[in-house]
């Protein structure tokens, strides 16, 4: 079935396998709340598959990037490499993200697990740890093509960090993009962008980076 969206007085059609919807303006796209969200298991892996898609979402990353050595995540491209890993993940139950769900199918995805999971970051010196906290990083967002620049990203990060409250997590550390020169194409806005990042109740934590600052959030005692 077709996805209809009619945003701005432009009609755009879209295949996604949901119902059809037809939104006039901004105000109304009640969608975003029967939007759902839920930790990947082996009970949605195949959702999260559907997902991303041929691609691994981008070059077959399979969001293995930031967890991997670059010769491993490399090598991993191919033959299904990277997917076996995460696959491995999950079925090992080890926190590997948040998917955002509508109508059955996801629509979008969220990298989320302790900092200390995601080896690249401790390599980084631009994303190198501020202090001694003990935080979750949001390394990557991905939403579906058809579901972009419709509010699924603040969406799904209020999803996942009310998701992270219930769990006991009290800081959320993420790295989005700050577009400097115009719109970037959706391919470099992977980590997210800092807008959406602070309507969802971040905050803006460490500046080392004029692109990428730091942000967190945190649990309200």
């Amino acid at each position: 079935m077709c996805l209809f969206v009619r945003l701005f007085n432009k009609s755009v059609t879209f295949e996604y396998g949901v119902r059809p919807l037809i939104f006039c303006s901004m105000k109304d796209l009640d969608f975003l709340a029967k939007l759902t969200f839920e930790p990947l298991s082996t009970a949605n892996w195949q959702q999260f598959v559907e997902l991303f898609g041929e691609r691994g979402a981008c070059g077959n990353c399979w969001c293995m990037y930031y967890r991997l050595t670059n010769a491993e995540w490399t090598e991993g491209k191919f033959g299904d490499g990277n997917k076996e890993a995460m696959h491995a993940l999950v079925r090992a139950q080890k926190p590997t993200g948040v998917l955002g769900m509508y109508e059955g199918k996801a629509v979008a995805w969220a990298a989320f697990a302790p900092r200390e999971d995601f080896a690249k970051l401790a390599r980084s010196r631009v994303h190198k740890r501020i202090d001694g906290e003990a935080v979750w990083s949001i390394p990557c967002l991905f939403v579906h093509k058809d579901f972009r620049r419709l509010g699924v990203s603040v969406a799904l990060l209020r999803g996942l960090v009310r998701l992270a409250g219930e769990q006991g997590i009290g800081v959320v550390e993420a790295y989005p993009t700050v577009p400097t020169k115009g719109v970037l194409p959706d391919s470099f806005v992977w980590t997210g962008l800092l807008s959406a990042y602070l309507e969802a109740g971040f905050e803006v934590v460490d500046r080392r980076s004029v692109n990428r600052p730091m942000v967190r959030w945190f649990q309200r005692r």
